[in-house]
Formats: C-alpha cells, sequence, structure tokens
C-alpha cells in the first residue's frame, strides 16, 4: 500500500500497521474483559472503540484507492467506471457489516 498525503482519512502503509497494532491490542483486552466477567456495558463500550478504529482504517484505505484508481483512470484518460463500481461495492460492503 502507498503512503497518501493527505486527507481526513488518507494513511500511509506504516500508519496503518501502527493502528492495525493497536486494534490487535484491543482485541486482547477485550478477551481478557470478557475471561475476567467485567460488566457487559463495559465491554459493549469497547467494542464500539474496536469498531470505530476499524472503521477509520476502512475509511483510509478507501480513501487511498479512490486516489490511485479514479485518479489515474481521469489522468490516462480512461473510463472511470470500473474504479468506481469497485469503489461503491466497498462502501456496499462497510455499510453493511
Amino acid at each position: 500500500m502507498k503512503d497518501v498525503e493527505q486527507g481526513d482519512y488518507a494513511i500511509g502503509s506504516d500508519a496503518c500497521l501502527r493502528r492495525l497494532r493497536r486494534i490487535e491490542g484491543q482485541a486482547r483486552g477485550l478477551q481478557r474483559m470478557v475471561e475476567e466477567e467485567k460488566r457487559c456495558i463495559d465491554i459493549l463500550t469497547q467494542v464500539s472503540a474496536t469498531t470505530k478504529a476499524l472503521q477509520a482504517i476502512a475509511l483510509g484505505l478507501l480513501e487511498a484507492h479512490l486516489r490511485r484508481s479514479v485518479t489515474s483512470a481521469i489522468e490516462g484518460d480512461a473510463d472511470v467506471g470500473p474504479a468506481v463500481l469497485e469503489a461503491s461495492q466497498a462502501v456496499a460492503g462497510l455499510v453493511h457489516a
């Protein structure tokens, strides 16, 4: 994955990996909470935080895809339809998840 220079959700591969490692730690924390029989509301709060972190990564990857694929199709005077369709399918997968 190439770095994307700007944008609220644009992330480079190093930043993406750092975030994924943090999320991995959150998931391990969730496992501990369940094992220790913590309150359901506390576990749900952490599930929500982990979900939002994953969604932020997904949005960053989607933006990077749009910047690369759609921009290169436009610059190359190619049909942007396939790139837009692929992005739309990714959005649909995120929305229906």
